[in-house]
Formats: structure tokens, sequence, C-alpha cells
């Protein structure tokens, strides 16, 4: 996180969002437009993460959540899946320590199951080296998808014999993948693409959407503060009506 020097002054915002999720969309795209392979995207998208985590401890947001690759991407070619894979093993290699010592806490939200015994052990030594990190908590959404992470609340809520008249927002809340975490107040897509992808679908119900038409390697600080900015001139109301508007009605 200190291989560059940030010298451009960003003014202060009235408020910073305390979750943001980034849907991180484009790579292949960004590596077709350069005549590269589809995998050089996705490396050139892995840099990035450095980049942006950086930016989100600059710009005081004290949790990211980041959806690097959902249950539905292991139906792309066998190929790209495999490069995905020795990808965020040679990443948490190379940027754990780091990460560790800038009070980063990594955190994995979604399935281990399909991964290989090495890439498991090296994902839960990373989140147990950094869990008591609090400059930034940094969810790594990694076969994840927001359906069957309901179906497993269900499931779970089910299996602990819980009575139906006790199911409420808050106990599923308590059993999600972000258990102890604040919902997103902002998500961010990259690349243009008007979709939700089945991410935070439960977490994000009243989340402020931005759409960014920039691929996600492109997606730089300034473009994140971009994001804030806008999410500083939403009206959040949250089914209600503001304040103003409730007392002339």
């Amino acid at each position: 996180m200190n291989d560059t020097v940030e010298t451009k002054a960003y003014p202060a915002l009235p408020s910073t969002p305390e979750h943001v999720g980034i849907i991180m969309d484009g790579n292949g795209r960004w590596a077709k437009q350069r005549g590269l392979p589809r995998l050089a995207g996705h490396r050139a998208g892995v840099e990035n993460l450095r980049r942006i985590l950086r930016a989100a401890v600059e710009l005081d947001v004290p949790i990211l959540t980041l959806f690097a690759f959902s249950t539905e991407n292991w139906k792309r070619p066998s190929r790209e899946v495999q490069g995905l894979l020795r990808l965020l093993a040679e990443s948490l290699n190379k940027e754990v320590d780091e990460l560790h010592e800038n009070g980063v806490q990594l955190r994995h939200i979604g399935k281990l199951d399909p991964l290989s015994d090495t890439l498991k052990k090296n994902i839960r030594e990373a989140v147990e080296l950094t869990r008591h990190n609090d400059r930034l908590i940094a969810n790594i959404a990694f076969n994840y998808g927001g359906r069957r992470e309901i179906v497993e609340c269900i499931r779970t809520l089910i299996q602990q014999g819980i009575p139906a008249e006790e199911v409420t927002e808050e106990v599923i809340s308590e059993h999600l993948y972000t258990a102890g975490l604040p919902d997103p107040d902002l998500i961010i897509r990259t690349s243009g693409e008007m979709r939700v992808s089945n991410f935070l679908i439960w977490q994000g119900a009243y989340a402020e959407y931005y759409v960014s038409s920039v691929y996600w390697p492109d997606f730089d600080k300034d473009e994140f503060y971009k994001a804030l900015e806008a999410f500083n001139g939403r009206q959040r109301r949250f089914g209600g009506l503001p304040a103003q508007s409730a007392t002339e009605a």
C-alpha cells in the first residue's frame, strides 16, 4: 500500500459512508481494448485493489466489501477460472504482510469449499493474522452469492431450531456473512453495467447505488472520490419522507 505517494488534496466531504461495497467489473473489457488476454485484465484488477484499499483509508471509509468472484463465475472457461485462483494465491502471498502492517483487517465472505486445501489455508491464515487490525476492514467476497448466502442463513436458523415467530430482520442479519457489520451505505459498480449481480442483496436493500463507466483497473482514487461526492448529494429516506416534506404533509 506504500508503492506511490499521493499528493493531490481532496476537499473534505460532509459525510463519509461507513461501509462501501464495490462490484469490481470490466477487467475483461479493459484487456480487450488493449489487445490483451482476459487474464491480463484480471491481473490489472488485482493490482488496483491495493490502490483502492489505500484510497479508502485516505478518504476515511472504514469498511469495504469487494466483489471479487461470484458463485456463478465458476461457469467461465476453466483456464480463466484457474488463472483467477492463481492470482488470488499470488496476491495473498505478496500483499498480506504489508496489509497487516498498514492496519487492514482482511475478512473472507463466501464459501471456501471448492478451493484447494492450500488456498483455504492461506486465506484462513491471512484472516487470522489481521483479525485485530482496525484501520480498515476489507471483506473479500470470493465464491460469494447473495441468494446462496440467504439460503444458508435459513438453513442455519432451521438447524438451530429458532421458532418462526422469533425470525426477525435482525436475526437474519446476525446469521449472514457480514454479521456484526453495518449494512453498506453505498454500493459502487464499475464498467457502466446496471446490474446488482447477486451482490449483498439483503444488506444492500437501502444502499445508495453509484455506477461508474470506468472499467475496474482504471477506477482510481479520483473516481472513488466522485462516488463519495455523489453519495453526499443523495437524500436517504429509507422508505420514508424527508422531515420537511413529512411536516408539510
